[in-house]
């Protein structure tokens, strides 16, 4: 698959901190490429680096193969964590503003912004200012002045800030839409549910260096430790209890049971497999829920942060 955006030993320093450590990445076309890492990891150095805001010590960016050029800044959108839109210029005139910044011309940028405010149903935020808009409105602003250029590569950090559940929605769907039309976007975030929502592929940088980095599902899959959650529906509990404790590692699950006399989470060594477990529970029990637990984007965070101490 070809990358649009590849990073290759890139360092910054600042002083005596480091904030990025040889740092390599890949982001496919056309995926959703999750940048993750705690606060002061290194994600938004990185990111003005690919911005051109600043530059690496060492090490080079390239963007559809090419060394990244001030010209790419058109090739890219970028929505910052902290927003940066003028507070006393009017919607419309800032955005039509930024659209010409971005090399639209004024008629192109005219006719796109009325798109996006007539999907976005803001046509009347026109001749507003922005200091009267809230800031959830203002987002909404924010978000389309990034997109409205079509860049090849579009840049997310923290885009659902601000968002009640409802826009957060909306705007989810339209990052996901604008995926399918070709475009590549690098999204970076603290919320773990939108990681599993959005992302194809992730990176995750901790204390300036890249820890792990792949398709998502792929690293859930080096992630796995061979658990199971069962329901069981049983005439003595008790015994049943003893009798899977006597076989396997077990503890409690945190999941409510409705149906089952015993909901369990039940840890599988090496040498034995789900076929082994079902088995075995068939023969004591009936088995009313089985899966196996797939860890989740927030579970391999922790972990894989923890395991860098």
């Amino acid at each position: 698959m070809k990358n649009v955006l590849t990073v290759e030993s890139v360092s910054k320093t600042y002083g005596k901190y480091t904030a990025l450590n040889n740092v390599s990445i890949s982001v496919p076309k056309g995926s959703v490429f999750g940048l993750l890492g705690p606060n002061g990891a290194g994600k938004t150095s990185l990111i003005r680096i690919i911005n051109q805001i600043t530059l690496p010590d060492s090490g080079r960016i390239l963007l559809n193969g090419e060394n990244l050029q001030p010209h790419h800044v058109l090739d890219i959108g970028y929505l910052p964590e902290e927003r940066g839109l003028y507070k006393r210029m009017k919607v419309g005139d800032q955005a039509l503003y930024l659209a010409q910044l971005k090399g639209m011309s004024y008629a192109d940028a005219k006719k796109k912004l009325k798109y996006w405010f007539e999907k976005f149903e803001i046509t009347e935020w026109w001749h507003k200012k922005i200091e009267e808009l809230s800031k959830g409105m203002a987002q909404k602003v924010q978000f389309i002045v990034t997109v409205m250029h079509a860049p090849k590569l579009l840049i997310f950090d923290e885009p659902f800030s601000g968002f009640d559940p409802i826009n957060a929605n909306l705007i989810k769907d339209e990052i996901l839409k604008l995926r399918d039309e070709g475009a590549t976007i690098i999204f970076s975030t603290h919320r773990m549910e939108s990681v599993e929502e959005l992302c194809d592929y992730i990176a995750l940088i901790d204390k300036s260096n890249k820890i792990l980095d792949g398709k998502l599902n792929d690293i859930k899959q080096e992630f796995k430790t061979n658990q199971f959650e069962v329901g069981l529906a049983c005439e003595n509990k008790e015994v049943l209890l003893q009798d899977i404790n006597a076989q396997f590692l077990t503890q409690n699950s945190p999941t409510l049971s409705f149906n089952e006399d015993v909901r369990l989470l039940v840890n599988l060594k090496e040498e034995e497999s789900s076929k082994d477990l079902i088995q075995f529970l068939n023969n004591k029990a009936q088995i009313t829920h089985f899966t196996e637990i797939i860890p989740s984007a927030n579970d391999i965070f922790l972990k894989a942060v923890a395991n860098n101490e």
